[in-house]
């Protein structure tokens, strides 16, 4: 079993004694459009289906659920699955992210102030220092931490047991995980963009909670813009309701969202001005490809993890890039929906990748 030791680095005087102390995203878990049970969960019907049976057998058996890895593109609900679990478990969940956990004491603060079958939810797990995933690997399994204090002669060890408890992991980047921090999830679900028509049901029930009058071809016009994330049609749908209340008579029709969403540059396939920035470089500049991700983002001033993260996954279902081994190559959909013909670039090496 792995051992954690305090050494200099570590400050017993301003320690993280309690888990309020460390970073929470307390204001997304008060969010009062995010549902609270699976039955009001809508989308994600494959891994919903499953965690439900997974639940249900856990609350039979009277044990905690496995511990649950959530991955996928930003903005599809991790977060909200969370906390979806510990509400439908009947037991309280703790928010933290892995960038906030520093050190491993910060870790074990975590640990020890959590309750019998609580959920600890870890945003960026990803991101964790393998300091702390060492510290993780024996909570995770045996549901216990060793913890060396002082040092020589004046040291001593420590075993604490701790309470058993579900963790639930969130990543975007599943690929950057440990094989051991990820073999120790039982369950582990992957997050799929939404269809518009399941993201319009999301558009009338969060405007039902806000109090919107939205008409269904408002909402499935704002949906159809939404790069199938219900944090963007969320977003959007507030700023739409901002030009519905200012320049027409408050309600949200599929003209007034159309207006608003193409003063906000919102094309009707949801690309922004930074995605149609990326593509017209692409083309102009590197005549659509093959191009190098990191190149790519000097050239726009992005970040690659960006490119890689927000752009990259709704670029690509929609066939509008294709990532190959020599870097990233426009298609001729996204020519023609840009308004270029397609470039004589190295087409025919991108051919015969595939």
């Amino acid at each position: 079993m792995s051992k954690m030791e305090f050494s200099d680095e570590f400050d017993f005087e301003n320690r993280i004694t309690d888990t309020s102390e460390i970073p929470e995203d307390t204001a997304e878990s008060d969010n009062p459009l995010r549902p609270k049970t699976l039955s009001e969960y809508i989308g994600q019907e494959k891994a919903k289906e499953n965690l439900k049976v997974f639940i249900e057998a856990a609350k039979i058996r009277g044990e905690t659920l496995d511990h649950v890895l959530l991955y996928g593109p930003p903005g599809l609900g991790k977060t909200t699955l969370s906390g979806i679990i510990a509400n439908e478990l009947g037991v309280s969940m703790r928010i933290t992210s892995g960038p906030a956990i520093e050190k491993p004491g910060d870790l074990a603060a975590l640990l020890t102030n959590l309750n019998e079958g609580d959920v600890l939810f870890i945003d960026e797990i990803h991101r964790l220092s393998r300091s702390v995933e060492e510290i993780l690997y024996p909570s995770m399994e045996d549901f216990a931490i060793d913890i060396i204090t002082g040092k020589g002669q004046m040291a001593a060890s420590y075993h604490l047991p701790l309470p058993k408890f579900t963790l639930v992991g969130a990543t975007t980047r599943a690929g950057q995980l440990t094989a051991p921090l990820r073999d120790r999830f039982g369950v582990v679900l992957r997050l799929e963009l939404y269809t518009p028509e399941e993201l319009a049901q999301i558009v009338e029930r969060s405007a039902g909670i806000l109090g919107i009058k939205i008409e269904h071809d408002g909402a499935l016009e704002i949906a159809s813009r939404s790069r199938g994330t219900p944090r963007i049609a969320n977003r959007l749908l507030k700023r739409v309701r901002d030009y519905a209340q200012v320049m027409s008579d408050g309600v949200i029709t599929c003209e007034t969202a159309r207006i608003a969403l193409e003063k906000m540059e919102v094309d009707e396939l949801g690309l922004d001005s930074n995605d149609r920035r990326m593509l017209e470089t692409m083309i102009k500049y590197y005549k659509g490809g093959p191009v190098g991700v990191e190149t790519l983002a000097a050239t726009i001033g992005e970040e690659a993890v960006t490119i890689e993260d927000v752009y990259e996954p709704y670029l690509m279902q929609i066939g509008f890039i294709n990532r190959t081994p020599r870097g990233r190559c426009v298609t001729e959909a996204a020519c023609r929906h840009l308004g270029y013909s397609m470039p004589n670039g190295d087409r025919g090496v991108q051919q015969s990748l595939f």
